[in-house]
């Protein structure tokens, strides 16, 4: 909920079909995330978080830091093929760690694993079958665990994705899905010209923790992303404008939010609600205290 919407969700559905999101998925010079959720599935996930939070009955079983297991899936032994090299698998987690400070979250990269395989490198994407493959075969840990996969997205329905991650709701249903899924060139000195300082890794990380896109609903009024100090948005950011202000009356867009589409350059802030909803989702969903 935000200032200028209720709570119940109205307008548009959040599945991103428009045909100028499509359209951006084959511009490399854009951001585009393929954590989409329908509507019916977000009415659910928030019945269901609110009656979970009204029960006061959780779990802990983890404390601010959280193991990561980062699947390098390659097309080949080169960079270019995806083979990230050490060094920037732990830039990556040290820049997401930085920009999660104010939340006292702290990720612990516990261990790299390195698969060949050409079709899960450039074809993966959510729901298709190479999805499923290669998550059955390397994801490892329980809800408070998180599996990193860096891949190439350059073909099929993925092609031109920065990225994809599971909402905390969703994994006592399909735990083995788990995770955050990210182009493996968004990396700290990644070759994504505008996209290489690692906080599409932020963004998706986001999503596992429970956040949702700050334009979510693509509206000006309704649920959106249910922070109230998140101003409405009605249309993601792209580049790095001087203002946008897509929705008058509710303050300038959150251009510079790490949960809009802007360029890395231009992201550097999460709010105060964000957070709050961050240490509740998690404390319900995963088990983890922050």
């Amino acid at each position: 909920m935000r200032l200028l919407r209720t709570f119940l969700l109205i307008g548009l559905s959040s599945t991103f079909t428009s045909a100028a999101r499509i359209r951006t998925r084959d511009d490399p010079a854009v951001r585009t995330c393929g954590t989409e959720l329908d509507q019916a599935t977000i009415d659910a996930a928030e019945t269901n978080f609110a009656a979970r939070t009204a029960s006061g009955s959780f779990s802990i079983t983890c404390y601010e830091t959280v193991n990561v297991y980062w699947h390098v899936i390659r097309a080949n032994k080169t960079l270019a093929g995806g083979d990230l090299p050490q060094s920037q698998i732990e830039a990556s987690i040290k820049a997401t760690n930085s920009h999660y400070a104010g939340l006292g979250l702290k990720l612990n990269l516990t261990s790299v694993d390195r698969t060949t395989n050409e079709t899960w490198f450039k074809f993966v994407s959510p729901k298709l079958p190479t999805n499923t493959a290669m998550k059955n075969l390397l994801r490892k840990g329980d809800a408070d665990t998180l599996n990193i996969y860096s891949v190439g997205f350059q073909g099929g329905p993925g092609k031109g994705l920065l990225g994809y991650a599971t909402m905390p709701f969703s994994y006592d249903e399909n735990p083995k899905d788990d995770g955050v899924v990210i182009q493996w060139s968004t990396v700290p000195g990644g070759s994504n010209a505008n996209y290489n300082q690692g906080k599409t890794l932020t963004h998706e990380l986001g999503h596992w923790l429970g956040l949702y896109h700050t334009f979510q609903g693509d509206s000006c009024s309704g649920g959106g992303d249910f922070i109230d100090d998140t101003p409405p948005e009605l249309t993601p950011t792209f580049g790095c404008p001087a203002k946008k202000d897509t929705c008058p009356g509710g303050g300038p867009d959150p251009i510079h939010n790490y949960m809009d589409y802007s360029d890395d350059r231009c992201m550097n802030q999460f709010t105060r609600g964000q957070f709050a909803r961050i240490k509740e989702q998690v404390k319900q969903y995963r088990g983890i205290s922050l």
